[in-house]
This record gives structure tokens, sequence and C-alpha cells, in this order.
């Protein structure tokens, strides 16, 4: 006989009904000892899951600190005269210790203009914080308390590593009540809200509201994997979505924070769009992705390159380009004169040969790659490669569709010359084509 778990409440019905029905002592007797063994069961993992939690606040705990800032400013004059009373005006906020020696990380948010900083620990001891490095982009900060002797710390995660699902616990100060722990799981990652270029946030229902500004978001390891920054709210309050900063993000800004007190990114020089399905039609490619260059600015490291407007930009320094969101991030981890690899800049548009576009250009093939655009003045343009050519080999490799195509451009190297064979009506001929430098 199979069983199902059950509650109290239909544990007490079954009781009943078995009464009721008459079943003898032995079979009920029976039947209760294989509901009472699964109650049990179930009584126990619900108590096995629940001191995970109570671990995690009694270790990270006391490397969360409350923050108090304060700053001068003067009431708005609303009659004529010299009286103008200034007052101190007074935020709070959260961080967390990540050095024994008192270095804190919280948001910009919580300490901007401050003219004085107060970190209250969790024993109850204060002490006066120095701002050290201070990024408004990503609304990241670090300061630094000068306690005697070794602060507890939180260990950093690894927030790319983190799923959507995942149980996570949000530490801080909510409307000042200091230490509160809430819990909830990973609602999305990548979220943009507006905030920024650099918007790439941690979305969570675990409870976050002011206060919690520039608490931890911290992972089922006892790892912090975000900073907790914003909510989404009507009312002021909680409604169950909440943002972090992953901490990736602020760990390739601490060495600058740290020794700069501020953060110098990579900067390529362009304006770009999101690239659309009608774009990606249009642009010959097999699906949208990438980011669409729609401004290049004059001598930036983009325009030496030879980037142009119309390009897409598919990767860059290695890491794929999805959607134009992830480019400024990139770009902005690069750092400040490296020479970072891009998808080969040849200045023409391809795409797969389908029985509509063989009809529309007249071809008899329907399949393989067609030119569909050349850029004048472009590495391809200089080649002789015309809209219409239908290219069947680069460097001597077969080019059997798109995927081919982008292969064997992006093996050329810089200057390099190669061999692309074109079938161009009734004649076939080879090109010569220099890779940009």
């Amino acid at each position: 006989m199979h069983y199902r778990k059950i509650g109290i409440k239909e544990l007490v019905i079954v009781a009943l009904t078995l009464s009721l029905l008459g079943y003898v002592a032995g079979e009920r007797l029976d039947l209760f000892s294989k509901i009472a063994v699964i109650s049990s069961d179930k009584a126990f993992a619900a108590t096995e899951e629940l001191p995970i939690f109570v671990a995690l606040a009694n270790k990270l705990s006391p490397a969360v600190v409350n923050i108090s800032t304060s700053h001068t400013v003067e009431t708005p004059q609303l009659f004529p005269g010299p009286y103008r009373r200034p007052f101190s005006q007074r935020s709070l906020g959260s961080g967390f210790i990540i050095d024994p020696d008192g270095f804190i990380l919280t948001n910009n948010h919580v300490v901007i203009n401050a003219e004085k900083i107060v970190v209250k620990l969790s024993d109850g001891r204060e002490f006066e914080a120095k701002a050290i490095g201070k990024d408004p982009k990503t609304d990241i900060a670090l300061i630094k308390i000068g306690a005697a002797g070794k602060l507890p710390t939180v260990s950093l995660g690894d927030s790319d590593k983190l799923q959507v699902g995942e149980w996570v616990l949000a530490i801080g100060n909510p409307f000042g009540l200091d230490q509160t722990v809430t819990a909830g799981i990973v609602s999305a990652k990548g979220r943009i809200v507006g905030a920024g270029a650099y918007d790439n946030f941690i979305q969570t229902d675990a409870s976050i509201n002011p206060g919690n500004s520039g608490g931890p978001l911290v992972n089922m390891q006892g790892e912090v994997v975000g900073v907790d920054t914003a909510i989404f709210t009507r009312s002021g309050g909680n409604i169950g979505i909440g943002f972090a900063i992953p901490i990736n993000l602020v760990k390739d800004l601490l060495p600058e924070l740290r020794t700069k007190g501020k953060v110098v990114r990579g900067w390529l020089g362009v304006a770009i769009q999101r690239v659309t399905p009608a774009l990606a039609e249009g642009l010959g490619l097999e699906k949208p992705r990438g980011a669409l260059v729609t401004f290049v600015a004059t001598d930036s490291p983009a325009d030496r390159a030879g980037m142009k407007v119309g390009d897409v930009i598919i990767e860059f320094d290695g890491n794929k380009i999805d959607n134009s969101d992830k480019l400024p991030l990139v770009v902005a981890r690069t750092p400040v004169g490296k020479d970072a690899k891009d998808k080969k800049n040849l200045g023409l548009t391809v795409q797969n040969v389908t029985p509509q576009v063989a009809e529309s250009l007249g071809l008899d093939r329907t399949d393989g790659v067609v030119v569909r655009a050349v850029r004048p003045g472009s590495a391809a343009d200089e080649a002789g490669l015309r809209r219409g050519d239908f290219i069947l080999e680069i460097d001597r490799k077969r080019i059997k569709n798109l995927s081919d195509f982008q292969n064997a451009a992006n093996s050329i190297n810089k200057d390099e010359v190669v061999l692309v064979l074109v079938d161009r009506g009734e004649t076939t001929l080879f090109l010569t084509l220099r890779a940009p430098g």
C-alpha cells in the first residue's frame, strides 16, 4: 500500500474517519504508525533546514554594521530677509566589514555629502568613519574605521554562479532596526531598472526596506553575493521586489576605490542601440544580438580601430555581447590603455541565403552566404566586394553558412591579406582582402 505525506489536520480527520468506519485495532494501529513515521520524518526535515538560516545569521551578523550620517543643509528662504537657519540632516544605512583592519562596503547614496559618518558595530561600539572611495555610477562606497583589534569580516562570493530560485539572506538595519535578517530567493538576474549605464542588478524577494541600503545579500554558503541597494515600491515599504549590486562588479572596483578613491573606466567612444528582431533581419543576423553602433566619436579608441556606424559589436575582449546592455559593463571593466580584441571589422553585411533572398537577388543558389551591403572605404570595399556577391571561400576555408563566415573572418590576423572566392553571376573570381590593423 502507498501512502502520501499528510498534515496534522488531515491526520485527525483520518483517525476520526477510521474510527467511525470501525476498522479493527490492528489495522488502525498499523496505519497510524505509518502516518506517524511520515509525519515525524517531515518534522525532522523541517528542523534540519531551519538551522541553516540560524547558523548563517549568527556567523554573518557581527560583520554587518549600522551606518548613520549627517550633513548641514539650509532652510529654504520663503520670504525676503536675512534669517536662514541651517539644520543637520541625518540618514541611516547599512554596511559590512570586508577587511579585519576596518574597511567597510556600503552604498554611495548612504554616505554621499556626509560631513560625519558614524559606524555602529553589532557589539554596540561606535566609531567615526572616513570615506576612502566612492563610485556614484555603481552606487558603491568604501569607508574605514579605526577600531582596535581584528574585526569580524564576510567572505565575498561569485555572483556569476548565482541562480534564479536560489535561497538568499538580506542582513541590515531597515528603518533603523539593528541586525534584521530576512530570507527569500533570487527572483531574477541582470535586471535593468534605469539607474544608469551599469545596471545589472540581482532581484530578490527577501525583504529589503529603507535602511537596508549597503547591507549584504548572502547565499547559503555564507558568501556575500550582492550589495542591497534599491527597492521597487509604491508604498515606501517592501512589496517583494528588491535589488542588489552583484558582488563581482564590486570586486572589480575595490582596488581602485582603495588606492585612488575613485574608479577610472575604459572608454570605447561609441553610442549604441539594441538590436531588435527587425534590425537583425535587416543586418543579416541569424538572431537579435550584439550592440548596434549609431555614433563613433572622432579620434576615439573605436574610431582609431576603424569602427563605423552600422557595425554590430558581438564580442569585446573575449566577452560575448548578447545584448547592448552588456557592452558598457565589459568596456568599463577593461583597463585604460589595454588593447581589447574585437570582432574583425571588414565593413560588409552578409546573410544566409534563403529561397526568398535568392529570388530577390537573382541567385541560382539557395544556401550559403551573400553580401547584402558594403561600407564605402572599408576593407571589403577596397577588396572589390559588391552587393550580391556569393562568398564561396575565405582564406581557402569553405563558407556554407553565416557561422562559417564569422569563424573565418575572425581567424584573420590584423593586416593579413587573404583570398576571398566569390561567385558573381556568371563569373567566379578571387579577391584579395586585407584585414584592418
